[in-house]
C-alpha cells in the first residue's frame, strides 16, 4: 500500500491572534480521528498556524484503506435444511449476503456448526474519503463567533481564499468551506504577496520561509523569545516576558523582528502596574526591568514586517504609546486627589445586580463573612472590616474605568498612599487573587478573608436568583469563583466547612426567590468542581467518586482523602480490595443491613472468618490514631495488609448461610470491615 505525506492548508483573513492554538489543537485531533475512524494508516502529523493560514501535514498516509475481512455468522446448519431442501433462513441469509448458499462456508464452534459469509472488502480510495473528513473537521472547530462574507453561506472565523491538499506530489480535488482545492500558496502579505506553486508538501515550509512566512507557532514563538531576550541584552536590561502575552504575539505576525523604543522616565512616577497594563493590553509590547527589578522607560515590540529604516518603525510606536501612557498619568494623579476611603458613597449608586442591590450592598455583605471567617482563622477581625469597606472603592477611580484589569492593584496603591494598614492595602488586591487555576494565592490572613467572602457572596446571590451555570454560559463566572475558593481552601491548608460558609453567606441576603435550594445546589455545584480538578491531575474518576459518596463538605479533608485513595489505588492490593468492597456493598445494601452490631466471636466457625475477625480488630486500633490526625494515607495502606485475610473469607465462607444467627454474624463481621474503609471513602467506587 503507498504511502505519501498528505499536506491541507487553508488560507484566509487575519485570524484572532487567541483562537490560533486552540484552532490548531482541535484541527489535529480531528483530522487524526477522521483518519483513524476511517481505518486510514498515517504515522505523524504537525500542524502549522499563522495570522493568515491554518495547516497541517499528516505524514506517511497511506493512499488507500486497507482491505477488510468480513464473516458474518448465519443460522445453525441443523436449521438450514429441512428434509433436504434449504430453509426460508439459510436462502434469507444468503440473499442478504449478496451470494448463493453454495457459497457459503461452514463454521465449527463447540456449540455447534453454523452457516457463515466470508469476504474481503477492499479498501476505499484516501482521495475520495478525504474530503468528508477535512470539511467535518472545519466545521467543528470551536470558533466562538462565525461570520459570513459576500453572498456565501460559508461561516467561519474570517474569510477564507485558498486551499492547498496534496498528496505526495498529487492534488486532491475536494471542495472545502467553499474553496475548490489547488497548488497554490502564498508569503508573507507584503514581503512576498506573489502566489507559490507546490510540487509536493516537502516543499512547503521552505517555501513558506523564502517567502517571510514562519510557519511554525512553536518555532515563531520562540524565535520572539529570543529576539526579546537579545533587545534587553543589547540595553543591559532585562525583558519581562508574560506566557500569554507571548502567545498573542505570536498570533500577531508571520515574520516577527524584535524593535525596543522607549518612553520618558516622567512617566516611571505613575505605578508601574499601570504602566505595565497598557503596554501589554493595548500595545502587546514587553518591558523591561533592572537587575533589581525597577521598571525601566523602555519596550520592546514585535513588528511584521523588515523595515528598511526601523528607526521609522520604532519612533511610530513610541509615538503611539505616549499618550497613553499620558492618560494614565493624568488618571493616577486625578484620582490622588480623593482619598479612597470618601469614593465609597459612589458605590451606593452603582449596580452590582439588579436583584442583589448595589456595589455598596456587596462590601457590607463581604464584610459580614469575612469577619467570620476571620475568627475561624484567625485574621484580625478590625482589618478585615476596613478591607472589606473599601474593597470595591478603586472601581469608581478613573484609572479602574479606563483600565479594569487593574482593578484590585490600583485599591492597593491608593490605600498604601492613603496611609491605610499595609495589610489592608495588599488585602485590596489579594481579593481577586487567584484569577485562575496557575495563579497566586492570597498571603495574608486579611486577604483570604476577602478572597473567600467576596466569592461566596457572588455564587450564593446569583444561585439564589437562579442564574447558575447552564451548558457553556457562565456569565457570572461562577466556575472560576467556585475553583478559586476550592483553590484557596485546598492548598492554603484551611479546615473550614464549605457547607457552614455558604450558610452564612447566604444568610446575609434578602428575599431570594430561589434561597431555599441554593445551600444543597451550591455545595453540591462546588465540591463537583472537584472532578475535573483531579482529572487534570491525572487521578482517575472512581477515586474522586469514592471521596465524593461520603459526604465531605470539608474541601481541604476532601482533597486529603482523595490524595490517600489515588496512593491507596496504585497499590497491588487495591483492585482486589475494592472488589471485595464492592461486593460487601451489595450484600449488605440487599439485606437492608444497616445497623451497627458487634462481631459474635462465639459465633465465628470457619477458620477464615476467624481470622479476618482477628486482623479486623487489629487494624481497627492500629488506624484509630491515623484516623485521629487525619492521615487517611498512613491508614489505607495499613488496611491493604487485609487482601489476603478477605480473600481467603470470600473463597472459604459462605455469607448468606440459612442460619439466621451465622449469616448476622458474618454481615456483621463485614459491615466492620467496611467501615474501616469507609472512615476514608467508598473504595468501592475504585471498580467504576
Amino acid at each position: 500500500m503507498a504511502a505519501a505525506d498528505l499536506l491541507l492548508e487553508l488560507g484566509c483573513e487575519e485570524l484572532p491572534p487567541a483562537l490560533l492554538k486552540s484552532l490548531t489543537k482541535a484541527l489535529k485531533t480531528s483530522i487524526e480521528g477522521g483518519l483513524k475512524e476511517a481505518g486510514i494508516p498515517f504515522s505523524a502529523s504537525e500542524t502549522y498556524a499563522t495570522p493568515r493560514r491554518l495547516a497541517i501535514i499528516i505524514k506517511d498516509l497511506a493512499s488507500n484503506q486497507p482491505d477488510q475481512a468480513i464473516e458474518r455468522r448465519g443460522p445453525a446448519l441443523a436449521a438450514a435444511y429441512k428434509d433436504g431442501e434449504p430453509s426460508k433462513a439459510a436462502l434469507g441469509f444468503a440473499a442478504s449476503c449478496g451470494v448463493e448458499l453454495d457459497q457459503l462456508e461452514t463454521l465449527e464452534t463447540n456449540k455447534g456448526s453454523w452457516l457463515v459469509f466470508r469476504a474481503t472488502q477492499a479498501g476505499q480510495a484516501t482521495a475520495s474519503l478525504l474530503p468528508a473528513i477535512i470539511n467535518k473537521a472545519f466545521a467543528s472547530l470551536p470558533v466562538p463567533k462565525r461570520m459570513r462574507w459576500g453572498a456565501s453561506r460559508i461561516e467561519f472565523s474570517r474569510p477564507v481564499h485558498w486551499l492547498v491538499l496534496l498528496h505526495g506530489n498529487h492534488l486532491i480535488p475536494a471542495e472545502v468551506m467553499g474553496l475548490t482545492s489547488n497548488r497554490i500558496t502564498y508569503g508573507h502579505r507584503f514581503h512576498a504577496p506573489e502566489a507559490i506553486q507546490l510540487v509536493d508538501p516537502a516543499a512547503y515550509l521552505p517555501s513558506l520561509q523564502a517567502a517571510k512566512v514562519m510557519a511554525s507557532f512553536t518555532e515563531r514563538r520562540e524565535t520572539i523569545r529570543q529576539q526579546v531576550l537579545a533587545e534587553a541584552k543589547q540595553h543591559q536590561a532585562t525583558a519581562v516576558i508574560d506566557e500569554d502575552l507571548l502567545d498573542e504575539v505570536t498570533g500577531l505576525v508571520e515574520w516577527p523582528v524584535a524593535l525596543t523604543g522607549s518612553f520618558e522616565e516622567r512617566f516611571l512616577e505613575v505605578p508601574d502596574a499601570c504602566l505595565i497594563s497598557s503596554m501589554k493590553a493595548n500595545q502587546k509590547y514587553f518591558h523591561m526591568v533592572d537587575d533589581k527589578g525597577a521598571l525601566l522607560p523602555l519596550f520592546t515590540t514585535i513588528s511584521n514586517i523588515e523595515s528598511h529604516d526601523p528607526s521609522v518603525v520604532i519612533a511610530g510606536n513610541e509615538k503611539v504609546i505616549r499618550p497613553r501612557l499620558a492618560d494614565a498619568a493624568f488618571f493616577f494623579e486625578s484620582d490622588k486627589k480623593t482619598p479612597l476611603a470618601n469614593r465609597y458613597a459612589g458605590l451606593e449608586t452603582v449596580v452590582f445586580q439588579k436583584q442583589l442591590g448595589t456595589l455598596a450592598n456587596k462590601s457590607q455583605r463581604v464584610g459580614v463573612i469575612a469577619q467570620a471567617i476571620a475568627e475561624k482563622i484567625q485574621a484580625n477581625p478590625k482589618l478585615v472590616e476596613r478591607a472589606a469597606y473599601l474593597s470595591k472603592c478603586d472601581l469608581n477611580t478613573e484609572m479602574v474605568l479606563e483600565f479594569p484589569e487593574l482593578q484590585g492593584i490600583m485599591g492597593e496603591a491608593y490605600a498604601a498612599q492613603d496611609g491605610e494598614a499595609a495589610e489592608v492595602s495588599l488585602a485590596l488586591r489579594e481579593q481577586y487573587l487567584p484569577r485562575n487555576p496557575s495563579d497566586n494565592l492570597p498571603t495574608s490572613g486579611v486577604g483570604i478573608c476577602l478572597a473567600l467572602a467576596d466569592r461566596l457572596d457572588t455564587l450564593t446571590g446569583i444561585f439564589g436568583i437562579g442564574q447558575k451555570p447552564s451548558g457553556a454560559k457562565d456569565p457570572f463566572a461562577l466556575r472560576r469563583a467556585a475553583l478559586a475558593v476550592l483553590n484557596i481552601l485546598v492548598n492554603l491548608q484551611l479546615d473550614l466547612d464549605l457547607k457552614e460558609l455558604i450558610h452564612l453567606a447566604l444568610e446575609q441576603h434578602k428575599n431570594l426567590p430561589k434561597a431555599d435550594k441554593v445551600e444543597t445546589e451550591l455545595l453540591d455545584y462546588m465540591l463537583d468542581r472537584f472532578r475535573a480538578w483531579y482529572q487534570a491531575q491525572g487521578i482517575a474518576t472512581g477515586v474522586f467518586l469514592a471521596v465524593r459518596g461520603r459526604g465531605v463538605t470539608h474541601p481541604y479533608d476532601f482533597d486529603r482523602r482523595v490524595q490517600a485513595v489515588a496512593s491507596f489505588d496504585k497499590l497491588d492490593e487495591a483492585a482486589a480490595l475494592a472488589a471485595a468492597n464492592k461486593r460487601v456493598n451489595n450484600l449488605l445494601s440487599k439485606q437492608g443491613y444497616s445497623a451497627s452490631v458487634d462481631v459474635n466471636s462465639s459465633l465465628l466457625t470457619e477458620a477464615a472468618e476467624i481470622e479476618l475477625a482477628k486482623q479486623v480488630a487489629a487494624k481497627r486500633s492500629e488506624v484509630a490514631p491515623h484516623y485521629a490526625k487525619g492521615d487517611y494515607q498512613a491508614a489505607l495502606h495499613s488496611l491493604a495488609d487485609l487482601r489476603e485475610a478477605v480473600d481467603n473469607f470470600f473463597n472459604d465462607v459462605m455469607v448468606m448461610t440459612e442460619d439466621d444467627a451465622l449469616r448476622n454474624n458474618r454481615l456483621a463481621l463485614l459491615a466492620s470491615l467496611q467501615a474501616l474503609f469507609m472512615h476514608t471513602a467508598d473504595i468501592a467506587q475504585l471498580q467504576h
